[in-house]
């Protein structure tokens, strides 16, 4: 999906300083922790080695004649995880206009079944640029129910360009610290190239360190790879799970491949149909719709720092962010909290309703002049741990898919038009979700995708979900989703935080289960 952009405005905008908001699902949201603990427990499914399991002759025929070898090829899955969890390298074309070209290896993780085996679940967590073999690894055990798990083994993978698939690199650690720590005026003139300089520095970095996939990173390659491990898999359809961007790589799938849909639920709908700044628009909007829920619920409870009605509490949130601009915060490790980091920290705990706590002590001392608390949020979302390590490359990830797949408005009064029209819409956030354009003006490689509605033709139903407080992801994107795929369901859920499944309740949690498991397709607009 799209991100927020709190690193952007009076920052620097190639979103390198924050995690991409999909991405954000798989260690927040979607494994339902607390932030800073651990993710699912390691499972009890014992993972046992053996011989590559032959392809399924009948999905090779089916396959395109000039990609047979890719469903043919053999996978040798092995013990790996403390040997809970058996992994993978799959090999697909690095460009598949060349498929006899050069090739690259995703990394793939399987939870077995625990019970008799119906077929494979393909699981994406979001971003673009999270990781699905982590989230199988950390919170397939929690997030995804008992019966599911014993009637499918789960598979993540890391998309391509993602973590151990061909990855996107771009910076060290230090330089990555040292880039989030710049902050630039973007409403200045100055500030604005000064900004567009180093992400013309920073793209020539990636440009070297990545390699030739950088320009073969977008969704529809991502979509045509999920073809080839559902072949791998010896699975004549594909079942699949996608949360938040998940959800565009799933539609796209549908789109491409209509026969080879199976099962799938598409859980935080992202919009096909909609550019780079109607998305955020959304986004920005719905960011200022879940803050003051969040105020509104602090101020309830004991211990709740903002004081008055809900809007003077989200004044004081402001208050607090214009502060921090003028003169940042200090943090106990020595680094400096300015404004758009506060921003950064603000948003990731918005995510989930279960972490608000978290947000209210971070910001009982922030208002108190410690703002630790808030670049302990921001790392999170960052994907640096304690150590000063940085666990992913998800932010570079997520700009080198997102250049690819979206035309940006990257002219300057274009921009300056858009900064006024978002800080209208979202007086707290519209400031720094503006300038997004700034992030692929001088990438290296055009948009390869036109965003358009979705067309599927399949026979197989499929199951949109959508949650009325979702700040990522709209509820309006889902029901927009649902129309464009025609043969589809809407399963709704009252409540706070992005996606639904594996953190609602069981109204959800049980139609999504008897539809993945037992073919039962919840009735369209059902709403729990």
């Amino acid at each position: 999906m799209k991100p927020a952009r709190p690193q952007s405005a009076r920052s620097r905008s190639l979103a390198i300083g924050m995690r991409a908001v999909g991405a954000m699902a798989l260690a927040l949201t979607l494994a339902s922790c607390t932030l800073f603990g651990g993710g699912g427990d390691s499972g009890s499914s014992a993972a046992t080695s053996g011989a590559p399991k032959q392809a399924d002759p009948s999905i090779v025929a089916a396959a395109p004649e000039n990609l047979r070898s890719y469903y043919s090829q053999q996978i040798d899955w092995t013990p790996c995880e403390g040997g809970a969890f058996q992994c993978a390298k799959i090999k697909v074309p690095l460009d598949y206009s060349k498929p006899d070209g050069e090739r690259i290896e995703l990394a793939a993780i399987k939870l077995a079944t625990t019970g008799d085996k119906k077929g494979t679940l393909m699981v994406n967590p979001g971003g673009p640029g999270g990781s699905g073999y982590d989230f199988v690894r950390d919170a397939a055990n929690t997030n995804i129910s008992d019966k599911v798990r014993s009637a499918y083994d789960i598979v993540g993978f890391d998309p391509r360009g993602v973590k151990r698939s061909a990855p996107v690199t771009c910076l060290t650690d230090k330089e990555r610290d040292a880039s989030r720590a710049k902050t630039y005026a973007l409403d200045t003139d100055a500030g604005l190239d000064a900004a567009l300089a180093e992400n013309k520095a920073i793209a020539a970095k990636c440009v070297e360190k990545t390699g030739k996939v950088l320009a073969h990173v977008d969704t529809v390659s991502a979509a045509k790879d999920l073809d080839i491990l559902r072949g791998v898999a010896n699975d004549a359809k594909l079942n699949y799970l996608g949360y938040s961007y998940g959800t565009l790589l799933g539609s796209t799938y549908a789109s491409l491949f209509p026969d080879n849909v199976g099962r799938l639920v598409l859980d935080g709908a992202v919009d096909p149909s909609l550019g780079d700044e109607e998305q955020t628009s959304g986004q920005a909007v719905a960011f200022e719709k879940a803050l003051h829920a969040y105020v509104a619920k602090c101020q309830q409870t004991s211990g709740c720092p903002l004081t008055g009605s809900t809007e003077e509490g989200v004044q004081q949130i402001r208050n607090a962010i214009a502060a921090a601009e003028a003169n940042p915060l200090p943090a106990q490790d020595g680094r400096k909290v300015s404004g758009s980091t506060f921003v950064s920290g603000l948003i990731i705990p918005l995510y989930n309703d279960d972490n608000w706590p978290i947000l209210t002590r971070a910001l009982a001392t922030a208002l108190a002049g410690d703002g630790t608390g808030m670049l302990q949020l921001a790392d999170f979302g960052a994907d640096r741990d304690p150590s000063g390590t940085y666990t992913s490359n998800s932010s570079f990830a997520f700009n080198a898919i997102n250049c690819l797949d979206y035309p940006m408005v990257s002219d300057t009064a274009s921009m300056r038009a858009e900064d006024q029209k978002l800080r209208q819409l979202s007086p707290t956030f519209g400031y720094y979700f503006a300038y997004g354009g700034s992030n692929c003006k001088d990438w290296p490689y055009k948009n390869v995708r036109t965003p358009a509605p979705v067309e599927y033709k399949g026979s197989a139903p499929i199951v949109v979900v959508g949650t009325t407080g979702d700040p990522a992801t709209p509820v309006e994107s889902a029901s927009s989703l649902r129309k464009q795929l025609g043969n589809a369901s809407l399963l709704t859920w009252k409540g706070e935080g992005h996606t639904a499944y594996g953190r609602s309740n069981s109204c959800i949690g049980n139609a999504v289960d008897d539809y993945l498991v037992d073919g039962k397709v919840p009735a369209d607009n059902t709403v729990c």
